[in-house]
């Protein structure tokens, strides 16, 4: 995935309501209007944020009747959260190395 598409996912994971619908649709299919009232939003707000996660692909939909029904892409939120754990990884790594290495000897470390 291109890094600017990658950037528009972490940017959609950064809102609280889209992250509360994209976990409420994590293992199962919801309507529109199920996920505005289950994350406090009004229709119109849902609306505006169920279409930024349909077009970074985090959601999918599928029409059912006159219902559109919303369901994570666990793929490509996987990929997501391969892509935050690479980046984390060394950094916080380096972090550990400093943090013991400044740790007096004999000191216990925290709890």
């Amino acid at each position: 995935m291109s890094e600017p598409a990658r950037e528009e996912q972490i940017r959609a994971l950064a809102h609280p309501g889209r992250r509360e619908m994209l976990r409420l649709v994590w293992d199962t299919e919801r309507p529109a209007t199920e996920l505005a009232e289950a994350a406090g939003l009004s229709k119109s707000a849902a609306s505006q944020h169920l279409k930024l996660l349909r077009d970074t692909g985090l959601i999918t939909v599928r029409t059912d009747g006159n219902r559109r029904l919303y369901r994570a892409d666990l793929g490509r939120v996987a990929e997501v959260a391969a892509f935050l754990d690479a980046f984390w990884a060394e950094p916080l790594a380096r972090l550990k190395s400093v943090a013991e290495a400044r740790r007096a000897p004999g000191r216990p470390g925290p709890p």
